[in-house]
């Protein structure tokens, strides 16, 4: 059972960057792709970024600008999304998943109870 643990978010003002990271209590997350996901109160949950088990692929939602990096240190089983120039938009929780493919949707089996990020103007 893959047990997924987000952290790094918290209050931060508009301009600001923002790395978040998602571990895992259980086994490690080398064999699994991984992705990241956020939902602002009264939306749907919005893809942001995929990356494969390997890290040598990498996919991004539309409404991603650049200003989104996923990355993943396998050894520390853990994996990575960089937030640059927050916005006031940004606000949502973000969510963590592992699956053994890198969708965009959120067919995912395995999810973290996510970590809330609020950017103030």
């Amino acid at each position: 059972q893959v047990q997924l643990v987000e952290s790094g978010g918290g209050l931060v003002q508009a301009g600001e960057s923002l790395r978040l990271s998602c571990g895992t209590s259980g086994g490690p997350l080398n064999s699994y792709a991984m992705a990241w996901f956020r939902q602002a109160p009264g939306k749907e949950r919005e893809f942001l970024a995929t990356i494969t088990a390997s890290g040598k692929a990498t996919t991004y939602g539309s409404s991603v600008t650049g200003r989104f990096t996923i990355s993943r240190d396998n050894p520390k089983n853990t994996v990575y999304l960089q937030i640059h120039s927050l916005k006031p938009d940004d606000t949502a929780v973000y969510y963590c998943a592992a699956g053994h493919r890198a969708l965009t949707t959120p067919e995912y089996p395995y999810w973290g109870q996510g970590t809330q990020v609020t950017v103030s103007s």
